[in-house]
C-alpha cells in the first residue's frame, strides 16, 4: 500500500469527484499527471488498460520496467504545456 515508494492514484481525480483509487509507483504516478491533464484523465483515462494503450505512458512503463522496484527518477520533468 502507500509509502515511500508507492502513491494511491484516483482513476477520476478527486476534482471530479472520483473515488476509486489504485496504488502505483510514485515516478509512474508522476508520470501520468505530467503527461495527462485532470480532464483527459476524466474523460478517457480512467481505468489502469487506458492508461496503459496512452503511448508515452506505454513508453515509460517498458522503460521503467527494466530498473529496479527501488528506482526513483531524481529528474521531474513538469507538465507539458497545453
Amino acid at each position: 500500500m502507500p509509502g515511500p515508494s508507492v502513491n494511491l492514484h484516483h482513476l477520476v481525480p478527486r476534482t471530479y469527484k472520483g473515488t476509486e483509487t489504485v496504488a502505483l509507483h510514485r515516478i509512474c504516478h508522476s508520470k501520468i499527471h505530467a503527461v495527462l491533464s485532470e480532464k483527459e484523465l476524466r474523460d478517457h483515462f480512467h481505468t489502469i488498460d487506458r492508461l496503459r494503450s496512452h503511448p508515452e505512458i506505454a513508453r515509460f512503463i517498458k522503460w521503467v520496467a527494466r530498473k529496479p522496484p527501488t528506482f526513483t527518477d531524481r529528474h521531474h520533468s513538469g507538465r507539458r504545456s497545453r
